[in-house]
């Protein structure tokens, strides 16, 4: 039978860790909210300029842009983005197996496929299996627009280069506090899904010009959803945290119930085994 001390000294551990998963889920209870309510309020505008790009797109030419053009260069880059904190179930392993996947799949498409990383734990995961061209970490903890603004500046000027000829973006996209969705995206060249021209409906005056709308507006579509994707996973990892954190504290309950258990069964064993050492020396001595 295990020691008593050290079944109590086990069940003092496990309440403390339960005390702590329990603190977790709170704390990802209340970001999530706000995390939530950024997403939702993100979702319309980038679907509506993504609908003015397409009416856009319908009445121009594919090269009217070179954010637009396609290229037969052969070298691609992936967006990863995951967290910088773990603890947070399958959430980050499954999208950087998926990144991984996708690369392996790809392999043949394409003569160079390279990473763009965004939070450590896929960072971590990924460099040592394919080449990393840049990194970032510590961006959630003060998400902003400026920030999204900046990595969409690096992926344009990467494009417009022509360092890569194809981007994508891959993230967990927010559907429940139990449901995040891994999303694939293509990023540029941007290539809006063009409709039938009898859908166009209502003709528009665009001033100055469409050409000139499609300039400012397709740098601000990149920027617009590289923002959404990381609002999307900032509002799946906390929802995927708080899922994690329960599952824990359920389990830790269970096991305190266990250990309680033993603890009783190992105690009434030993006053048993005492209480029998007692009579066997009380009755030797009558004897």
């Amino acid at each position: 039978m295990a020691n008593l001390k050290s079944i109590k000294k086990r069940i003092v551990s496990v309440k403390n860790t339960r005390q702590i998963t329990k603190a977790m889920k709170m704390v990802s209870a209340a970001k999530l909210r706000r995390a939530q309510e950024n997403v939702v309020a993100a979702r319309p505008y980038a679907g509506k300029l993504a609908e003015v790009l397409e009416r856009l797109a319908m009445t121009q030419e594919s090269d009217a842009n070179p954010l637009m053009v396609k290229r037969d260069g052969g070298r691609a880059l992936l967006v990863v983005v995951t967290s910088d904190r773990g603890l947070c179930g399958g959430f980050n392993a499954n999208l950087s197996k998926a990144a991984d996947r996708f690369m392996k799949e790809r392999k043949g498409d394409f003569k160079e496929m390279t990473l763009m990383t965004i939070g450590r734990k896929g960072y971590e995961f990924l460099r040592n299996r394919h080449t990393v061209r840049k990194h970032h970490g510590n961006i959630f903890s003060t998400l902003s627009y400026q920030t999204a603004a900046l990595i969409a500046a690096e992926l344009i000027e990467g494009y417009l280069a022509e360092e890569y000829d194809e981007v994508f973006i891959i993230y967990n996209a927010f559907k429940s506090v139990m449901t995040q969705d891994i999303t694939l995206e293509q990023l540029l060249p941007i290539a809006p899904k063009a409709g039938d021209e009898d859908e166009i409906g209502t003709e528009y005056i665009y001033e100055p010009s469409k050409g000139a709308l499609l300039d400012e507006l397709l740098p601000k579509h990149i920027e617009v959803q590289v923002f959404k994707s990381l609002l999307e996973s900032v509002a799946s990892e906390h929802g995927a945290r708080m899922t994690a954190m329960d599952a824990a504290s359920k389990n830790a309950t269970e096991m305190i119930a266990k250990l309680t258990l033993i603890y009783n069964r190992a105690r009434q064993a030993a006053i048993t085994t005492e209480l029998m050492e007692i009579i066997s020396g009380a009755e030797s001595i009558k004897g």
